[in-house]
């Protein structure tokens, strides 16, 4: 048997609360690894960045014609490395932006942006989504950034925030109107889990001092969540080994503990394997990692690596025959997505 490969990418994501801060002082090389070092294969730069940010400074939003500071910095810093920008979607502080060599973008077709407010009655903004799905190389992909419910005691808050996002992210084609119809889903943000039981801030952070995360992770409540099937349970994430991302005294590595140290900001993901006859859909996560050079705000930016990859094992396939599989005749591949599967107490 033959195996012929339609797409091998190496898409990098990040997800940082920035605290309403500006970017404009801040120097963006070792944030989006620009430095000469990346997890990408033979480390090449990824071929596609998606940058998910929380808490961005909002007197800007009102400027429909103006991009963001924080997407015209990433640019700045993009831009002579042959990156263009794909699209953005901002809802009030939540942003997400991709940027894509020069030489995917023939590749990258029906191309939408989605949001949805769940805050505050969903009134003014102040948590839920935004995000980008696309057709990348024949097969459906959306990337999803969200701010989920903050404080300890709001993970019933949390819970019904997800399942918000997941019932009222619509999209307009046909087959891939929600975002677990899709072939590939990246799902990041401040999702804003924190670490069940009493256990002091004191405890935790002597506890991430001897980088004892296992012990700790045993009280996260995304990966409690995700096991006992109430939310996030269709998406999988690699086991954070890095220190609890939140709560930082500006400009310092040192925690503030007026809050508990937690995981707050993750990246997870799905993939659909064997959706088409032939056709063999992975994504091999090559990273997941803090980056504490950053001290611009109480939280720490997390990003993954992923070798996103479609192969044909019989046969060879264009991307263009692909899309026409996939999206051609959408209309009558099944949505697999069944939200009773996540049904919570």
């Amino acid at each position: 048997m033959t195996t012929s490969v339609i797409a091998d990418l190496c898409i990098f994501l990040l997800t940082w609360n920035v605290g309403t801060h500006s970017p404009k002082n801040l120097e963006l090389i070792s944030l989006l690894s620009l430095n000469g070092t990346t997890n990408c294969p033979d480390n090449k730069l990824p071929d596609i960045y998606v940058i998910g940010m929380q808490e961005v400074s909002t007197s800007q939003v009102l400027n429909v014609f103006k991009d963001d500071p924080w997407v015209l910095k990433l640019a700045d810093a993009l831009t002579p490395h042959d990156y263009v920008k794909v699209k953005s979607e901002q809802l009030q502080g939540i942003l997400i932006t991709m940027f894509a060599q020069h030489k995917h973008l023939p590749h990258m077709k029906d191309i939408e942006s989605e949001e949805t407010r769940t805050g505050l009655g969903g009134l003014w903004g102040n948590k839920g989504a935004v995000s980008i799905r696309l057709s990348l190389y024949g097969t459906g992909t959306v990337f999803v950034c969200s701010h989920l419910a903050a404080h300890d005691d709001k993970l019933k808050e949390r819970i019904e925030d997800y399942h918000q996002i997941v019932d009222n992210h619509k999209y307009h084609l046909a087959g891939y109107r929600h975002i677990f119809d899709h072939d590939f889903v990246f799902w990041m943000g401040d999702l804003n889990f924190r670490l069940s039981g009493e256990t002091s801030g004191w405890d935790i952070r002597n506890t991430v001092e001897l980088r004892e995360y296992d012990e700790l992770l045993k009280l996260d409540q995304l990966t409690l969540l995700r096991q006992t099937g109430n939310a996030f349970s269709l998406l999988e994430e690699m086991v954070p080994n890095f220190a609890p991302t939140f709560k930082f005294k500006e400009g310092t590595n040192e925690y503030d503990l007026k809050r508990r140290p937690a995981w707050c900001d993750r990246i997870l993901h799905r993939v659909q394997v064997n959706s088409y006859p032939s056709i063999t859909l992975s994504a091999n996560q090559l990273s997941y990692q803090s980056n504490m050079d950053y001290t611009l705000s109480d939280h720490k930016p997390v990003s993954a690596t992923f070798n996103y990859k479609i192969e044909a094992n019989n046969g060879t396939f264009t991307d263009e025959e692909l899309h026409e599989m996939t999206h051609g005749g959408a209309s009558t591949i099944p949505s697999l997505y069944n939200a009773e599967l996540e049904g919570f107490q």
